[in-house]
């Protein structure tokens, strides 16, 4: 069933591209059924989960190389490859009213939809390569080819800059082949016998390319400067997947590869991250406060909520501090990566409906919309709230278990460095309070008068996901009896 959720998007894709004399609105059509489709089977592939390695598929691929076709799901894959599933749905919904070259844009977001579903259920490192590096490509056409704005120039910076990444990552994989008894790329063994154990200047070396190379798909501060302008000239859908599911690339690259094959280098640098998690929070938080387009701004906002996600995995590589709160500080960032997916993911379909409406982001421009798009404002407020933390939406069950695990390890530096990321959410309240009171509250500013109050399609794309996070944020036990495991399951990895 796994392979069949992979690959659905990608073979419709195909059909659209290839049969002659469709519609728009056929082929929207299409592209909707095909996404619910998936998400249906996601569905049914969670009720169905039973713990470990669930619905493992092998194939042989490259037999010379020890490389092969593997994929499975846990509680650490299963809940990002659903909030997939339900993002490029929604993309789907939102996008139906899109008039130019509709047949090529589905497909390439069907087809992007199954490069991110791969990379997610990737067991083969090399499988995982190919997934990250095809997931470029597909959103470096999606923007130059459909954004707005100088969006040649923010394409070719994205690319240049990921693809960066990658040849860096490609280096680490092929250390962690070299380095492993077998001679193998697959993920599962080389969990269960990590290489260079017993060399720590190498292992060392290799950390430090496959973590540069996640870092800046992450992106965390230094390696975060292509993202503003990649967001800002993207459609909104293209800016909700790049954010809601790209973003958690590297995140999950870091927990699935780094910590368990490389355990003893991540303890060892375990520090430096969680500094580079504390940087991200508060860089990203006062830098989203000093913007004035609000698309940027909420670019900025997840440089430190990925921020949170980074400072969590470091403080589970310390392994002098307390294991239960080092497992929740891991399930705290399984949590925020899916949270800031579908909170991230709305808020920027609802920038969207501000371009499309009125074709700026600039926040002096506008003011008093509440008065003309009353569920506009609703919808923002909701998820400007879910974004700050607040209790009863998922952002606060994130990031309370994250904050939590970091201050519970008990070692000075780490209550430091939980105390000093509260400040992050004190900044992020502030500036997501100054923009909604900018945009929204006030007087009518010059381009008011333009906006108009949400479309159908618009609010049944935008209000399931803050649906969503209002269900996690009441009720989460749902979503963290998948996590939990698989949290402690890293944390007994990078423990060894």
């Amino acid at each position: 069933m796994l392979t069949v959720v992979i690959f659905l998007p990608l073979v419709v894709a195909g059909g659209l591209a290839v049969v002659p004399g469709l519609g728009d609105r056929v082929v929207v059509g299409v592209w909707i059924a095909a996404s619910a489709a998936d998400l249906l089977l996601t569905a049914v592939m969670w009720l169905g989960y039973g713990g470990g390695i669930g619905y493992e598929a092998r194939a042989r691929w490259i037999p010379s190389l020890g490389a092969g076709y593997h994929v499975g799901v846990d509680g650490l894959s299963l809940p990002l490859i659903a909030m997939t599933a339900l993002l490029f749905l929604v993309c789907a919904v939102y996008s139906s009213g899109r008039t130019e070259r509709v047949r090529q844009y589905a497909a390439l977001f069907l087809a992007l939809q199954t490069v991110c579903t791969g990379l997610f259920a990737a067991l083969d490192l090399l499988l995982f390569f190919v997934f990250f590096d095809l997931s470029i490509v597909g959103m470096y056409f999606v923007i130059v080819g459909w954004g707005h704005g100088d969006r040649a120039r923010s394409a070719l910076r994205f690319f240049l800059y990921t693809f960066l990444g990658s040849l860096a990552l490609l280096l680490g994989f092929i250390g962690l082949y070299l380095g492993g008894g077998a001679r193998t790329f697959d993920m599962v063994d080389l969990t269960r016998d990590p290489p260079f154990a017993d060399a720590q200047g190498v292992s060392g070396l290799v950390l430090l390319a496959v973590g540069v190379g996640l870092a800046i798909k992450t992106p965390t501060v230094p390696f975060h400067t292509w993202l503003p302008p990649a967001h800002t000239d993207a459609p909104a859908a293209g800016s909700a997947v790049l954010a809601g599911v790209m973003l958690k690339m590297g995140a999950y690259g870091l927990a699935r590869i780094a910590m368990p094959m490389l355990p003893g280098a991540w303890q060892r640098h375990a520090w430096a991250v969680v500094v580079v998690g504390v940087v991200s929070v508060l860089y990203g938080a006062l830098v989203a406060l000093a913007q004035e387009n609000v698309k940027r701004l909420v670019a900025y906002t997840s440089i430190n909520h990925m921020g949170y996600v980074v400072l969590a995995l470091g403080a589970a590589g310390l392994t002098a501090g307390d294991v239960q709160a080092r497992r929740l500080a891991v399930s705290g960032a399984v949590t925020q990566m899916v949270s800031h997916g579908l909170i991230t993911g709305a808020l920027f379909l609802i920038t969207g409906v501000l371009w499309d409406r009125a074709r700026s982001y600039d926040l002096g421009r506008f003011g008093g919309i509440a008065a003309v798009a009353p569920v506009l404002t609703g919808l923002t407020a909701v998820a400007a709230f879910a974004s700050l933390g607040l209790p009863g939406l998922s952002g606060f069950i994130a990031e309370f278990q994250i904050l939590a695990g970091v201050v519970g390890v008990g070692l000075p530096g780490s209550v430091i460095a939980g105390v000093l990321s509260v400040c992050g959410i004190l900044i992020t309240a502030a500036l997501l309070l100054r923009m909604l009171h900018r945009v929204f509250l006030g007087g009518p500013g010059e381009l008011t008068p333009r906006v108009l109050d949400v479309r159908p399609r618009e609010l049944a794309a935008i209000a399931p996901l803050l649906a969503l996070s209002a269900a996690v944020g009441v009720a989460p036990r749902w979503l963290l009896d998948l996590v939990e495991p698989a949290a402690a399951a890293i944390v007994s990895l990078v423990s060894r």
